[in-house]
Order: C-alpha cells, then sequence, then structure tokens
C-alpha cells in the first residue's frame, strides 16, 4: 500500500467558470489557472503521483506549456492514472475536502464522484468528497479563492 497527499489552490477570477471535480458550478467567478484550474482534481493528481512517487503534476503537466493551456482536467487525471498504471498500482481509495466559503458544494458532490470514480476505474463509494469553510478566516474565508486536500491510498 502507498499513500499519498496533494493540496491546491486557486484564486477566483472573472470571466471563467468554476470547474470542481469535473462538475461546472453555477457561480459569478470562476478560478484562475492555466488549464481548467479544477483544484479539486489538481489535488487528486498530486495525491496519486505522490503515492506513486511520481513527483506532482506541475513536472507532469506544466502550466508554462501551451499543450495544457485550458485543457480539461479530467484528461490531466486520465493521463496522472495512465502513469500510476505504468508502475503496476491501482487506486484503493481517495478521501479529499474543498474549502471554499462559496458555492455550496453538497448538491455538486455526487457528480464529482461520479466523474472521479469513472477515471479511476473504481466504485463511487471509493471516493469520499467533503467540503467545508474556514469560518470567515484568511483568503477562503475572504472569498479570494478555493483550496482542496486529497490522499490517495494506491495498492
Amino acid at each position: 500500500m502507498r499513500v499519498g497527499i496533494g493540496y491546491d489552490v486557486h484564486a477566483f477570477a472573472d470571466g471563467r467558470s468554476l470547474v470542481l471535480g469535473g462538475v461546472t458550478i453555477p457561480h459569478e467567478q470562476g478560478l484562475a489557472g492555466h488549464s481548467d484550474a479544477d483544484v479539486l482534481l489538481h489535488a487528486l493528481c498530486d495525491a496519486l503521483l505522490g503515492a506513486a512517487g511520481m513527483g506532482d503534476i506541475g513536472r507532469h503537466f506544466p502550466d508554462t506549456d501551451p499543450a495544457f493551456k485550458d485543457i480539461d482536467s479530467l484528461v490531466l487525471l486520465e493521463r496522472t492514472m495512465d502513469l500510476v498504471r505504468s508502475r503496476g498500482l491501482a487506486v484503493a481509495n481517495i478521501d479529499a475536502t474543498i474549502l471554499a466559503e462559496a458555492p455550496r458544494m453538497w448538491p455538486h458532490i455526487p457528480a464529482m464522484r461520479e466523474n472521479i470514480s469513472r477515471v479511476l476505474g473504481v466504485p463511487p463509494d471509493d471516493v469520499n468528497i467533503k467540503a467545508t469553510t474556514s469560518e470567515g478566516m484568511g483568503f477562503i474565508g475572504r472569498r479570494e479563492g478555493i483550496a482542496a486536500m486529497c490522499v490517495a491510498l494506491l495498492d
């Protein structure tokens, strides 16, 4: 068994869609980033790569490469799983937390779980996603951005 952790954060930006877990969520702002800025999937990719001992998302999909400009992070997750599988590893389970004051996440979590479980090739019950606020403190509390943390267990 191998464990990896991932963390990502993106600031809010006007004129972009808010995408988390591959789900477009209605909100007045999206997240700034080279790709679609899906903090949940980026944290997940880092957790998977960490567990596999393969570095991080920036090493494999650098934000300096135009090939990744505005890319759907579900594609990055698929490519990450190709790397993980190349090491002979498979996902046992995932546990993730989204940190955001707004919007409310719970209505979108089932679709996020479905997207992630499909790409990882595991049942939705092996993908746990939670959401919390920072009780008005810090950049998250000031509604300046969203963060995500993830733990991946591979076997």
